[in-house]
């Protein structure tokens, strides 16, 4: 059975990764290159680094600091924010992002969106979609200007498709920072008008979420960013819960809780004696990557 993804989301602003609601308030976190660090160690399957302070301010992606946060990361990088060229993708590359995300550039030039495509592969790209509910409609929403674009959803995402993007990062903005869980509602009608891949963001809470979300739709993805950051572990009790309701994760850290009894809120419950004293004797050596 082919394995679903746990991405985590890194938004970034003023090169500081932040707590983001409603993509109106933002509270900060820390270092970008600190977060990757641990989110690598606790098993994360992707990771997504989205700077949303870039193209509002119209700067170019930070690839220095971009170089710092891939030489801390060992899975699939994701870089978006700031681009506004093929050569931007090409020195995002370079830094050591292995896929480019996109969003406003559709707006602002769709022929560079393709020629990205063209000239490093549909994998490489991942087209940004944020959706924010108008009454009974889900309905494309640009987050610069706030308001909503002058498509409906079907045409927007035909678009989408149309300029060769590898993978979809649907990004609910009623959910955002809500802790509400996944808008499987939504994500099923995305799902009837694409055959791209689909990245699901916005709204996780819990392990649950992502056993709704799995349970529920054909995503490839699930993403969270604020769920992730503050919990030690979080990454790996999250997959272990989901794994323990069925085997739709990757479980590669040494420390995978598969066997551990955890709560409803993701926390770790105590083991029995016999098992805790039978531990003392178990040596685990080091992973090496």
């Amino acid at each position: 059975m082919l394995k679903r993804r746990i991405i985590a989301v890194l938004t970034v602003k003023d090169d500081i990764v932040v707590q983001s609601i409603g993509f109106q308030k933002y509270l900060p976190i820390g270092k970008p290159e600190i977060a990757v660090e641990f989110l690598n160690k606790w098993g994360i399957d992707e990771i997504a680094y989205n700077d949303i302070s870039a193209t509002s301010k119209g700067k170019k992606p930070n690839f220095e600091l971009i170089k710092k946060v891939a030489k801390k990361c060992f899975v699939p990088l994701a870089v978006g924010g700031g681009i506004s060229s093929l050569e931007d993708v090409r020195k995002l590359t370079q830094s050591g992002a292995d896929k480019v995300i996109v969003n406003n550039l559709l707006l602002q030039n769709p022929d560079v969106v393709k020629s990205i495509a063209e000239n490093f592969g549909n994998q490489c790209l991942i087209v940004s979609l944020d959706i924010k509910k108008d009454g009974q409609t889900y309905k494309p929403y640009h987050y610069l200007t706030q308001k909503y674009l002058p498509y409906n959803l079907q045409e927007w995402i035909s678009r989408i498709e149309t300029l060769g993007a590898g993978e979809l990062l649907v990004n609910n903005v009623d959910r955002d920072g809500s802790y509400q869980g996944f808008d499987i509602e939504a994500l099923k009608i995305i799902q009837n008008f694409t055959s791209i891949p689909i990245i699901a963001l916005g709204g996780a809470k819990n392990a649950r979420s992502f056993i709704e979300l799995f349970e529920q739709t054909q995503v490839d993805a699930g993403a969270a960013g604020n769920f992730f950051h503050f919990t030690e572990h979080s990454v790996n009790i999250c997959k272990a819960q989901i794994n323990q309701f069925q085997p739709w994760v990757r479980l590669e850290t040494n420390a995978n809780y598969q066997d551990n009894p955890i709560d409803t809120n993701g926390r770790l419950l105590k083991k029995e004696d016999d098992i805790l004293e039978h531990l003392l004797f178990v040596k685990i050596e080091k992973e090496i990557i």
